[in-house]
């Protein structure tokens, strides 16, 4: 092939990638974030409400950069082809060695929803590893809002178990040879909400794989066929 139609090649698929994602933000004074938002394939051609998820990535994709949330999981997945028919709206942490902002996100979501065609029944969160762990809390401050949660190698204090809702339907990804966040982590707080729980929590284990659970999470086609089946 000649280097001069590769390179044509190459730039429109470059162009059709960025296409498929827009750019947004919440205002919140002090402080803005800012996030990239994807529209399911026939948002625009009908009046439907649409699921949404919430997708928080990890620390290594936090910072001013807003494209590099696109690197890691659920926005990776659907560069890669994925179809998901649900709006996935992905903010940014511009805070490279702090936490998710749980009142932010909350807040983004309700500023999201106030101008978009969502079906407040079908909010779904789901992160990995920094992302995981902001995945849990803010379903823990936002009781009743999420229809399911999908933390992939996160951590959380297993004494916060109280605060999960018992009715969330949950499924927990992780490495068995996890050497950032162990995969006590996920044992734990498992261990302790399996029996309180009205909706028993699913929980994936890749024996062999180290903090990188979530290439194979977000490639599990079941996940997608799970998650938009729950309803608030």
């Amino acid at each position: 092939m000649r280097p001069s139609l590769l390179l044509l090649l190459l730039t429109l698929l470059s162009l059709q990638l960025s296409a498929q994602w827009q750019t947004g933000l919440l205002d919140r004074g002090l402080d803005t974030m800012h996030y990239l938002v994807h529209y399911p394939a026939g948002y625009e051609q009908d009046t439907a409400d649409w699921p949404i998820i919430l997708f928080l990535h990890g620390g290594g994709n936090s910072g001013s950069e807003l494209q590099r949330v696109r690197e890691a999981g659920l926005p990776a997945e659907i560069d890669g082809g994925r179809e998901v028919p649900a709006i996935v709206i992905a903010p940014q942490n511009r805070f490279l060695a702090g936490f998710w902002d749980h009142v932010a996100l909350t807040q983004l979501l309700d500023h999201f929803i106030a101008d978009n065609r969502v079906d407040e029944d079908r909010q779904y969160i789901t992160g990995f590893s920094r992302g995981g762990y902001g995945a849990w809390m803010t379903a823990m401050h936002n009781q009743g809002r999420f229809a399911a949660l999908v933390p992939v190698c996160g951590a959380v204090p297993r004494s916060y178990y109280v605060w999960v809702p018992k009715d969330l339907p949950i499924w927990v990804f992780h490495g068995s040879d996890d050497q950032s966040i162990y995969l006590e982590e996920s044992n734990g707080i498992m261990e302790k909400l399996w029996p309180r729980m009205e909706v028993k929590p699913r929980f994936t284990v890749y024996e062999g794989t180290g903090h990188n659970a979530w290439d194979p999470a977000y490639a599990t086609d079941e996940l997608y066929e799970w998650l938009l089946s729950q309803h608030r």
